[in-house]
């Protein structure tokens, strides 16, 4: 049976830049690279990942570390990343880079497994990537006859990986598949509204993905708030495991009492359209306060609810020139738990919403809009708003 690998073994992860940054001119590439390794760092720092040297090439980051395991599957974790890989680093001489491999292999394969060697190479060397793979799979198969391991380039046991760049060769196993995206950081703040559901949250991972920094703010306004509160707090902190070295914070705005009386004194089916258009107005005003571009939220097309493109028009003229932004609203359900489980989140069931569509609550053309804006006055919305912002709370998350 094959020896276990020794954690120090390894000496180098192998962090290769997301796709997109690599088809970007110089001198945006410059700085989305430079970003992206400030995210590193700060994931490092954050995680007492102990490293000694960064070495940037086209494409790749190569990080020394005695911890590089854990340093790998961190990484995995930070938005502009493709993938991770701990490696073992050696000369470009091929006698070097056979004996690394070999070290390797007899730490890894059991006996009658399979092998593959592939190889990519970076640079002028005094061989091809062909003859690495020959040269190195001809050393495994002398050397661990006794295990009697053959070569199957179709479906290995173990795939044994060599990158030669320059004069330096790293060879590994493992490739831990990143997200790909942009560095956070690396397009504007958006105001993200995080409720106690999965498609809020999924929605502002998203714009995360996109190079956006959130700034998360949680509305309580109905009898479940604290358990609102407490999920949101919980996919809080999910999501901020993909900002690190950004605030950890969650902005807490409350519906006063006296504003939630006001809008149950019209019917029933305005409370849900109006309550929404206030947290759009309170958005608007903190990207206003923090320089955000836009407001996210967690809205999709679903049938028999307050969710259709209708009502969306009527809400979002409440954000004035903020845009808002629904990133999930191509998405059904089943999608969107599936990408909440990919990326870590508890999936959850917003509350159900008993009233009817706006397009149902006027005939044909929905709810006017004059309509809306003339019940807001006769309430005060403006005030509740400014209310509300004044009690807001920060949580450190």
């Amino acid at each position: 049976m094959g020896l276990p690998s020794p954690k120090l073994w390894f000496d180098t992860v192998i962090v290769r830049f997301g796709g997109e940054i690599g088809i970007k001119a110089a001198w945006t590439r410059k700085l989305y690279e430079r970003r992206l390794i400030a995210n590193i760092k700060a994931a490092l720092k954050h995680h007492s990942i102990s490293y000694a040297q960064f070495v940037r090439k086209f494409g790749r980051l190569y990080i020394k570390t005695c911890q590089p395991e854990e340093a790998a599957v961190e990484l995995s974790r930070v938005l502009g990343i493709a993938s991770a890989s701990q490696a073992a680093e050696t000369t470009s001489d091929l006698n070097n880079i056979a004996n690394v491999s070999l070290k390797l292999a007899e730490s890894r394969l059991d006996k009658e497994q399979s092998l593959a060697v592939r190889c990519h190479r970076v640079g002028e060397h005094p061989y091809t990537s062909q003859k690495v793979c020959s040269q190195v799979g001809e050393t495994l198969l002398a050397k661990l006859s006794n295990l009697k391991v053959f070569i199957d380039l179709n479906h290995p046991d173990l795939k044994l990986n060599i990158e030669v760049r320059e004069d330096k060769a790293y060879v590994f196993t493992d490739i831990i598949k990143a997200v790909g995206g942009l560095p956070v950081g690396t397009q504007p703040k958006l105001v993200c509204l995080l409720k106690g559901d999965t498609s809020s949250a999924v929605a502002c991972w998203m714009t995360m993905k996109r190079g956006c920094p959130p700034i998360l703010v949680n509305f309580r306004e109905d009898a479940d708030a604290e358990t609102n509160l407490k999920r949101a707090l919980g996919a809080s902190q999910k999501l901020l495991e993909w900002a690190i070295g950004f605030p950890r914070r969650l902005y807490v705005v409350e519906l006063k009492r006296e504003s939630r009386l006001a809008m149950e004194r019209h019917p029933s089916e305005l409370r849900s359209l109006l309550r929404r258009r206030f947290m759009l107005r309170a958005a608007r005003h903190l990207a206003q306060r923090w320089g955000a571009e836009g407001i996210v939220t967690g809205d999709s097309i679903r049938k028999g609810a307050f969710q259709s493109l209708h009502a969306f028009r009527i809400e979002d003229e409440a954000a004035g020139d903020y845009p808002v932004y629904r990133p999930v609203l191509g998405l059904d359900s089943q999608e969107i738990a599936e990408t909440a489980s990919r990326i870590g989140f508890e999936v959850t069931t917003s509350q159900k919403i008993s009233e009817k569509p706006v397009a149902e609550m006027a005939g044909e053309g929905g709810i006017d809009l004059d309509d809306v804006k003339r019940i807001e006055e006769e309430v005060g919305i403006e005030t509740m708003v400014e209310a509300s912002l004044k009690s807001m709370k920060a949580l450190k998350v």
